[in-house]
């Protein structure tokens, strides 16, 4: 039943660092909309998570993914600090209107990205806190 628990935690831990990525590269792309030359950026979030998934059953996470116990009894840590770069693949994005500085920054659509991305993290922090309150009551046999 634990294990069951922390890995649905490390799962939704693994969420947020990358939807905190996600909504770092889409602030780049917003703060660079007028730089002649930029390339918008962004990475498919659901592939993404998956590799970090897939990586987490097989049992291969590595320093930057946080520490892993040899006994499956032992609970991971997820470092914050590191690793979600090399679980992201950022791509460039598909030009949407041609610029003659040939920036291809669509800042409404950027703009959009950016909401979508902050609902779905606060989603997702009021669902870790959901989840842990019904931990509590269920410890305190409320």
């Amino acid at each position: 039943m634990l294990n069951r628990w922390t890995e649905r935690m490390d799962l939704l831990g693994q969420v947020l660092q990358l939807r905190a990525y996600r909504q770092q590269v889409i602030a780049s792309n917003i703060a660079n909309a007028d730089t002649p030359g930029y390339i918008a950026r962004d990475f498919d979030f659901r592939a993404a998570l998956e590799r970090a998934r897939s990586a987490q059953r097989r049992g291969t996470l590595s320093a930057a993914d946080g520490l892993a116990g040899d006994d499956p009894r032992h609970m991971r840590t997820v470092r914050t600090d590191v690793g979600i770069e090399d679980r992201t693949r950022v791509a460039y994005s598909v030009r949407t209107q041609p610029a003659l500085d040939q920036n291809t920054v669509d800042l409404d659509q950027q703009r959009a990205n950016f909401v979508d991305n902050a609902v779905q993290y606060e989603s997702t922090l009021r669902f870790i806190n959901g989840h842990v309150k019904t931990m509590l009551a269920a410890i305190q046999g409320q």
